[in-house]
């Protein structure tokens, strides 16, 4: 079986490569011009009943005419991109690269195709993949939709190059769609020109190897009364700026070893030859836990990924609020990352959770532990939950039995439900709620 599914792959491996190549080399006229070459050679085999074969012998000849022009392209260049700092998956980008003519002729009708990184995966994360997609697509299911590739991060359309000058530079405009979150690797820039004929593009390689940050997809939210009230901090003048009670002043003191040297009131010491400390009123203020659900044994999983863009979605809106966020999740290990309020800010939490990959060799109970050690801190607790099991219901339990405000957030596949699975619990809708992919857009503005 594996030696089948290894055919499989390079064959996949192969095909796709070709079908790449083909793509890029040939222009839109050239291949009609192939396609038509390839069924004229299938059905002009009788060259005594039919006359085919003559179209056959035509198109070769175009081919064989436009690939020899080609190789006269003969021009050098220089390119630099004006990337910005982040994408988003879902949205599309545009971005200008400049483009230097490094020859003392002109060159016109250029067209501009980035290079990216070879999505095509290694033979295990494929077969992973494949394996998965079976499982979760039955036979003869028509309605069941398999999944686009994962495995692509980004398509990018080809841009038109305005003339160049000798030895002058302009610029030409690039609109790119990321398809999905992570670090997408853009490797060079070609340059390309079609031949006398229009069929078939000649291309000068530019290297010029790049990385964009793509951040995960956000649903957009309405306004959420969050649950919670102020919680005391400790430390919070350090984990606050001046937003709220933090910096409000209360009396003078004697110093006390561990004062911090900013607290000092120097006319104070001056005065009385001793120091003196400033003393501030303890610091409350609203914190949330945002806890991501992360353990899945498929790398590339569907709900993992909107799973993170409903994270991000909350992670963006809570920010804006006038509180401190904190992200929980279980990765090689266990992570804790405090936003809002002087410290990070919603695009930093941004690039953490684009990063954010699966958990396939840890237990739920390692996020449960991370969450409990560190509810004591927090007003309210935002859980998205990958699937709804016994121990997350055990986990859910708990917090409620904590007196911690909760809201659930529950991703299942198009289809999918967890009626009966929760008891009590998911009979309050003020508790849990259960997103269903495809229409989490819709049940999220549901919210309140």
């Amino acid at each position: 079986m594996k030696l089948l599914y290894k055919l499989i792959y390079w064959n996949y491996h192969a095909t796709s490569g070709v079908w790449y190549w083909a793509r890029r080399r040939f222009t839109l006229a050239g291949l009609c011009v192939a396609g038509g070459f390839l069924l004229a050679g299938l059905t002009g085999l009788d060259i005594e009943n039919t006359v085919i074969y003559q179209s056959f012998a035509l198109l070769l000849a175009f081919l064989l005419l436009a690939f020899a022009g080609s190789f006269l392209f003969r021009a050098n260049f220089s390119v630099t991109r004006s990337l910005p700092r982040f994408g988003t998956a879902g949205q599309p980008l545009k971005y200008r690269v400049a483009v230097k003519n490094l020859t003392a002729k002109p060159q016109v009708g250029l067209t501009l195709l980035e290079e990216l990184a070879d999505p095509r995966p290694n033979f295990d994360d494929w077969l992973a993949f494949q394996l998965a997609e079976s499982k979760r697509v039955r036979p003869f299911r028509v309605a069941q939709r398999r999944r686009k590739n994962p495995f692509r991060l980004a398509n990018v359309k080809i841009a038109e190059v305005p003339p160049l000058p000798p030895r002058g530079e302009v610029e030409a405009s690039v609109e790119l769609l990321p398809l999905r979150r992570g670090i997408l690797h853009l490797t060079g820039v070609t340059l390309a020109q079609p031949d006398p004929l229009g069929l078939c593009r000649a291309f000068r390689n530019v290297a010029a190897s790049q990385t964009l940050l793509i951040l995960p997809k956000r649903y957009p939210l309405p306004p959420i009364a969050l649950p919670g009230a102020l919680r005391y901090q400790e430390g919070g003048v350090a984990l606050a700026t001046n937003v709220g009670r933090s910096e409000e002043f209360v009396a003078l003191r004697d110093y006390r070893h561990g004062d911090p040297l900013r607290h000092i009131h120097w006319r104070s010491w001056a005065k009385t030859g001793k120091p003196i400390v400033k003393e501030f009123e303890d610091e409350f203020f609203v914190r949330h836990a945002l806890v991501l659900d992360t353990f899945d044994d498929e790398p590339n999983s569907e709900i993992l990924e909107e799973a993170v863009s409903v994270a991000a979605s909350f992670a963006c809106t809570v920010l804006t609020q006038e509180s401190l966020l904190d992200l929980l999740f279980v990765g090689n290990q266990s992570y804790c990352f405090t936003a809002g309020r002087g410290l990070a800010h919603a695009d930093q939490m941004l690039e953490i959770l684009a990063s954010v990959k699966n958990c396939a060799d840890k237990k739920f109970d390692v996020l449960e532990r991370l969450v409990l050690n560190h509810i004591a801190v927090v007003s309210g607790c935002i859980c998205v939950l990958q699937r709804w099991d016994e121990s997350r219901r055990k986990f859910v339990q708990k917090l409620k039995a904590l007196g911690v405000p909760l809201l659930v957030l529950i991703i299942v596949p198009p289809g999918g439900g967890i009626s009966g699975a929760g008891g009590e619990l998911v009979d309050a809708p003020g508790i849990i709620r259960v997103l269903e992919i495809g229409k989490i857009a819709e049940e999220l503005a549901k919210l309140k």
